[in-house]
């Protein structure tokens, strides 16, 4: 038992000669529990170079120790760092990252230990939320990332002691990927750029364009290009899934000059075409204001036998509609048909918009019967589109008996089509004749109804 005067002379020699059989904590067991030790933990623990060195830190610390303590408790915080074996978790579960000064190299040195229970709600939720089947290497780094403090440490150096000390596999880098993709975590795309950069990762041509298609769903143009340069400096080369990734990123952008070159640079390097890429291509002359472009490229794709997608041709049929091309718009939907493509009611919607646009309303009106002999049900908004026609060219008496008949087949006038009809009998100042007329031709419909029964 030490005295009211304690000395680290007083304690059992520390020879080097020390069998080195002897565990660092049947050593500890020799220290008097009056002593207080703070131990932190060092990941490059190794059993024979850390007996030693603590051997040598106490004869070290023995004089100026011995001479200056004033009371039986000594705090020796600091010079037994290397003693405890590494602890992963805290009882709460809670860790993270603590930055100490590594004095051999002369560089902040980042080491995992304990922080206590400091988590919040939030974040226990998202710890008890992980796959059960996930690796404890995996849950590890997890835990770190969503109790993760940029003023604490950097996310490169908690990647760089993950790695250091839990030694991961392909495997595990792309489970915690999955999982950082699946939460939405904020810093999914920087931990995959990260461990590109990690030998452990393997990483290949995919994963790069991964990463591009990644960037580019987000609109971050300039770190996917990045990407695609970190990719060619590391001397892998660039594939069609790659390029095609970039059109299309280029192409939802609207930047129209580099979708194109990046298109003719997979035509330059012999690869094959396909299905995005075409697509993406069309879609970027679609919003650069170039259907027409766009209408040559689907009819080279069907040359090739490559078929675009029901969204591309709706776009293009859109495109024309808008603009009031009927000859674009007619192109479009027949080839849509000739694709395979059963067309709807919003796409013969686009088509009669066309012409109503243009004030062609018999191609209009026969635009709507053909949808009706194809067994579509009209909407109301197909009905409002072929009464725009007949209003543009002021073909009042055409539209009641247009109306007329829907109302005959059992078709009720929605709310869009009544509003279009009041306005421009508003503006024709006509609304108590028709209102007249309307009350005549029901009485004569109901008349002829008892009759008939």
């Amino acid at each position: 038992m030490l005295g009211e005067r304690t000395s680290l002379q007083d304690l059992p020699p520390c020879a080097d000669d020390r069998p080195l059989g002897v565990s660092p904590g049947l050593w500890l067991s020799f220290i008097p529990s009056s002593l207080s030790l703070t131990l932190t933990t060092s990941p490059r623990f190794d059993r024979r170079s850390s007996f030693h060195s603590a051997a040598q830190c106490s004869r070290n610390c023995t004089a100026s120790m011995s001479a200056t303590a004033p009371s039986s408790s000594l705090n020796l915080q600091g010079h037994f760092r290397c003693l405890a074996s590494p602890p992963f978790s805290s009882p709460a579960g809670g860790e993270n990252v603590a930055r100490t000064e590594n004095l051999e190299e002369g560089r902040p040195s980042f080491k995992w230990v304990e922080v206590g229970p400091h988590a919040t709600e939030e974040q226990r939720m998202a710890i008890s939320n992980l796959p059960f089947k996930m690796t404890k290497r995996c849950k590890a780094l997890m835990r770190q990332i969503i109790y993760f403090d940029s003023q604490r440490a950097s996310l490169s150096d908690v990647l760089a002691a993950w790695v250091r000390i839990m030694k991961p596999s392909r495997a595990d880098w792309l489970a915690v990927l999955k999982e950082l993709k699946k939460l939405n975590h904020p810093v999914h795309l920087e931990v995959a750029e990260l461990a590109l950069l990690e030998e452990s990762f393997e990483a290949n041509v995919r994963d790069y364009t991964k990463l591009i298609h990644w960037y580019g769903k987000k609109d971050q143009l300039q770190d996917a290009e990045k990407a695609l340069l970190a990719m060619k400096q590391r001397g892998f080369i660039c594939d069609q899934v790659t390029l095609t990734a970039m059109v299309d990123m280029y192409s939802k952008a609207g930047h129209f000059e580099l979708a194109n070159k990046t298109f003719e640079e997979i035509k330059l390097l012999g690869l094959p075409l396909d299905k995005r890429s075409c697509g993406s291509m069309v879609m970027a002359y679609i919003r650069a204001g170039m259907p027409e472009q766009g209408e040559i490229l689907l009819r080279e794709m069907d040359e090739l036998e490559i078929f675009a997608g029901s969204e591309v041709y709706k776009a293009l049929l859109r495109t024309y509609s808008m603009i009031g091309n009927t000859d674009g718009a007619q192109r479009v939907f027949d080839a849509i048909q000739f694709a395979g493509i059963i067309p709807d009611v919003r796409l013969c919607g686009l088509l009669i918009n066309a012409y109503a646009t243009t004030g062609q309303s018999d191609k209009a009106h026969v635009a709507f019967e053909n949808m009706r002999k194809a067994g579509i049900e009209p909407s109301d908004k197909c009905v409002a589109l072929v009464l725009h026609a007949y209003e543009r060219e002021n073909k009042i008496k055409k539209a009641l008996d247009f109306l007329i008949h829907l109302e005959r087949d059992g078709i009720v006038i929605g709310k869009e089509a009544s509003e279009r009809l009041a306005g421009w009998l508003c503006r024709l100042g006509v609304v108590k004749q028709v209102e007249l007329v309307l009350r005549e031709y029901a009485t004569k419909e109901t008349n002829q109804g008892m009759c008939t029964s």
